[in-house]
């Protein structure tokens, strides 16, 4: 049975982890895994414990959003 984990940053809307876990569990299914067998989890990250060349991403990219 196949996890993926996802990262993504604080704030990410519920449309789109809903697109993500269905896009990833897509790629499983094309593959030939039973859709019952693929297991997706989405771990939201606060943008500021998120490193980006050396500095918390709301350094790194201030004006920078999660998609919503």
């Amino acid at each position: 049975m196949p996890l993926a984990q996802i990262y993504v940053w604080k704030g990410f809307s519920e449309e789109n982890i809903k697109k993500v876990i269905g896009g990833v569990t897509k790629v499983f299914v094309d593959l030939g895994i039973p859709q019952e067998a693929v297991e997706v989890i989405i771990n939201e990250i606060p943008k500021s414990h998120w490193g980006i060349d050396g500095k918390p991403a709301t350094e790194s990219r201030p004006g920078a959003g999660p998609p919503q």
